[in-house]
């Protein structure tokens, strides 16, 4: 795993190497290991490597055909000696091991269509010199990030923000439509960031810049048109665990350093940490966060799956004052506004990973969104029942056992059910119907803007922003495959793989791999019907029968938990009634706020003394402190380019 920039120029003078090189320093905590910059006429391309394959043979930039075609690579090709074999009998020579060059030649062969030949994940851009044209990739998931910019007559790459704010040209504000679309959705909506002219190129497209053009051309996405309903339950089990077992031999073997593992305790990392421990012959570390907080600690269950398993085990222990600390470094690698504090433990948990000498690990990210993992998605079948069924007598036990920790049910009123499954008509037939329920919780965070704010916004929406990434296919999907998509090209590439994902990991230079993100396990989950990833309400039932044998029966037995962490509490001392730190007081002083100018001064601070009080316990609340005070962050870190210490 590296970090990758560059910059062309389109009327053809040459490029700036000083400014290429200014751009990678930027870098260096995605790659320490080595750096370099090539610069060819009006392009220049740089890369931070972080050595993973081939560590002598794998420097980058790195050059092909004689010279004439260039390549910057985040990422690993997993594939890469498959893939080998069948280019060099296509009359390819290879002068290294690494998978860098297998790319650049798979290019070379054939050309675009060159990423529907990989396994793997990867942001990449490659120069060829004849035809003047810089051709970008983002893998199909959107694990590995890829940020560009047009200022002028200067197109500008690279794998975070912070590089292509680099460039001396590229002016710094923040972006209030990615802003408002991450306090509804999560995260902006691709190809928009939190910053004024600064794209990402959505997962699964290509990007072209030649004769003074950049167009975009998508080569992936999800198509749940071909479930199929007539295949043997057993036997497509058993294809699911197959795939699973060499998608996770693949990313465990492909490396010439180490690899460890992430454990939660739950179904995910519990499988994948199962199938080394089953499957293999290889030793494994695993690397957990445990909380001094009860209510959010799971450390019971992974020592749990470590006894059971027999791995070596490394623990980070989390506390409020630990992730007030991490807090200014978290927005400043996640470079978004986010509206929970989720990434910071996991930030030093990647700490914690290359202390103890490793830089790869493996995890269980993308089982929930392509198996129906999510909460999210038992709720949306229980309120189409709902819906569907307003007299029913099972409402109220559906209810209590989705969420068993409510008050007693005959003590609600229907008017305050029917509010908290916002079920409306008009709603069953909304490709967002899964979702509505949670973006509008999180919406409600924007009762905090500033007129100013209010009235720049007032033509935008969110749901159209989405609406406009649906496929045309999307009304031919099943109601349950409708919020499966939205989950995977939302949420999946736009939050929990970046900002809770590539940021905290790539931190500390460390890489993860996603076994159940590999295509071919991909692919076999949007052919697999409904009923068998959440039987009744039993989530994720397929993988659990695939792998009996593999996960404790504790595990696949237990509810499932999902992650979170203190939010408002993390940064504020209720006992003494004072913020953790400093920077607190500061960001959310009315003084600051109005200056950022997006949020109403007065209803901060009336918000931070709740906060020391220790009364924000709603969601509203303590997702608005975090939101606003990342949002804070972001002004001061990146677009003012002032340091933040955690500590102070």
């Amino acid at each position: 795993m590296c970090g990758i920039a560059g910059i062309v120029e389109l009327d053809g003078r040459p490029a700036p190497q000083d400014v290429v090189e200014a751009m990678v320093r930027t870098l260096h905590h995605r790659g320490p290991d080595d750096r370099g910059v090539l610069v060819r006429g009006p392009a220049a391309l740089g890369h931070a490597r972080l050595s993973i394959i081939d560590i002598a043979g794998g420097k980058q930039p790195m050059s092909a055909n004689a010279g004439r075609a260039h390549v910057t690579f985040n990422g690993e090709i997993f594939n890469h000696v498959e893939l080998r074999e069948e280019l060099s009998s296509l009359g390819h020579i290879f002068q290294t091991r690494s998978d860098t060059e297998v790319l650049l030649a798979a290019y070379l062969e054939w050309g675009s269509a060159c990423v529907k030949h990989f396994i793997g994940q990867w942001a990449f851009a490659i120069w060829e010199e004849g035809p003047q044209r810089l051709f970008l990739s983002r893998d199909p998931m959107g694990i590995r990030p890829l940020y560009h910019a047009r200022v002028g007559r200067t197109f500008v790459f690279g794998s975070e923000v912070k590089a292509i704010f680099a460039h001396p040209e590229v002016p710094r504000r923040l972006d209030l439509v990615g802003i408002d679309q991450v306090l509804t959705t999560w995260s902006p909506v691709a190809p928009r960031s939190c910053f004024e002219g600064i794209e990402e190129l959505p997962p699964g497209e290509n990007l072209i810049v030649e004769g003074g053009e950049v167009r975009r051309e998508p080569y992936f996405d999800l198509d749940y048109r071909d479930i199929d309903r007539e295949s043997d339950y057993a036997a497509e089990a058993d294809e699911l665990r197959e795939r699973l077992i060499e998608a996770t031999r693949l990313r465990l073997f492909r490396s010439d350093v180490p690899v460890g593992a992430y454990l939660s305790g739950g179904l995910d990392s519990t499988a994948v940490v199962g199938m080394v421990r089953r499957f293999t012959d290889q030793k494994l570390d695993t690397f957990s966060v445990a909380f001094d907080d009860h209510e959010f600690d799971e450390s019971a269950y992974q020592r749990e799956v470590v006894d059971y398993f027999g791995v070596a085990h490394h623990e980070v222990r989390i506390s409020g004052d630990a992730i007030c600390r991490a807090f200014p470094a978290v927005v400043r690698h996640g470079e978004q506004t986010i509206v929970r504090t989720a990434p910071a433990p996991l930030f030093a948990l990647s700490a914690l990973v290359r202390e103890s000498g490793y830089k790869v690990v493996l995890t269980g990210e993308g089982a929930d969104e392509l198996f129906g993992g999510y909460d999210i998605f038992k709720e949306a079948k229980v309120r189409r029942f709902w819906a569907r069924q307003p007299e029913s007598k099972i409402r109220p036990l559906l209810l209590r056992k989705l969420y068993p920790y409510l008050p007693r049910l005959k003590a609600q009123s229907d008017a305050y059910l029917r509010a908290f499954f916002h079920v409306q008509p008009e709603d069953l037939s909304s490709p967002f119907f899964a979702h509505i329920p949670r973006w509008e919780l999180t919406a409600k965070t924007k009762i905090f803007y500033n007129e100013s704010t209010r009235n720049a916004l007032a033509d935008h929406d969110p749901y159209e922003a989405m609406r406009a990434r649906l496929p045309s296919a999307m009304s031919s999907f099943g109601a349950f495959e409708q919020g499966q998509y939205i989950e995977a090209r939302q949420l999946l590439p736009g939050y929990i793989l970046s900002a809770q994902g590539d940021r905290m990991s790539m931190g500390h230079s460390v890489e993860g791999r996603y076994p159940f993100l590999d295509p071919r396990v991909i692919e076999l989950s949007t052919r697999i019907r409904a009923t068998r990833k959440m039987n009744v309400l039993d989530e994720k039932a397929i993988i659990k029968r695939a792998l009996a044998d593999v996960i404790p029966e504790s595990v696949r037995k237990r509810k499932k938990q999902p992650y979170r962490a203190p939010d408002a509490s993390s940064f504020f001392d209720t006992e003494g009634g004072g913020a953790r730190a400093s920077w607190v007081d500061e960001l959310l002083s009315e003084e600051s706020v109005r200056k950022t100018g997006i949020f109403e001064p007065r209803a901060v601070s009336l918000l931070a003394q709740k906060a020391r009080k220790g009364r924000v316990v709603g969601a509203r609340d303590n997702m608005a402190l975090v939101a606003i005070l990342s949002t804070e962050l972001l002004q001061k870190q990146l677009v003012e380019n002032k340091a933040i210490d955690g500590d102070s």
